[in-house]
């Protein structure tokens, strides 16, 4: 294991209603020195949760969202913050319930995932949700959102789609694609 650099100093630079940039001075075990700046979460930091919410065998829930970041209607997997005092698996089926009107009677913990760990702190956990049944809660979208589906079978084209670039939701359902795979639960 590398040893980590030596945090010289430690600032934030800016800060906004969601984030804070945070500029750091390290020194590395070399003795070069740098500055790096991140993006680290404003508030309580409880984390998020993605939701790869099984429909049936082969098909997983999307939901399209408009997404300030790219200006655009984007498909993806329900997601959203953890709230305090609440536990993943909690928040995976709360945010189901807001986002896609579907709660899930069972659900699994499968990954933690960055977005991008050179400039941003967050990390996402992937859950597995099945057994699904219609129950919806009122969430804080700011208008209601479209539910679609995909095929397991179909990921590869699903990237060719231009409402669907969110590397995270792509990881995730290639995770339980695999993990299903593995168990024989679903077959290629």
């Amino acid at each position: 294991m590398r040893e980590k650099p030596v945090v010289l100093a430690r600032e934030i630079v800016a800060s906004s209603r969601l984030f804070r940039v945070e500029e750091l001075q390290l020194r590395f075990a070399n003795g070069v020195e740098r500055t790096y700046e991140r993006l680290v979460g404003k508030g309580s930091g409880y984390g998020a949760v993605m939701v790869v919410a099984m429909l049936d065998a082969e098909h997983a829930v999307l939901v399209e969202e408009y997404c300030g970041g790219t200006d655009d209607y984007q498909l993806s997997l329900p997601k959203g913050l953890v709230e305090p005092g609440e536990d993943v698996l909690d928040a995976a089926n709360r945010e189901l319930k807001e986002e896609a009107g579907f709660g899930a009677r069972q659900l699994e913990w499968i990954a933690e995932l960055s977005l991008s760990p050179g400039y941003m702190s967050q990390k996402i956990q992937v859950v597995l949700a099945r057994e699904l049944y219609e129950e919806s809660l009122p969430g804080d979208e700011p208008e209601p959102l479209r539910v679609d589906q995909v095929s397991l079978r179909e990921l590869s084209s699903l990237v060719q789609h231009p409402q669907f670039t969110e590397g995270r939701a792509l990881a995730a359902l290639y995770l339980v694609r695999d993990l299903l795979s593995q168990r024989g639960e679903f077959h290629l």
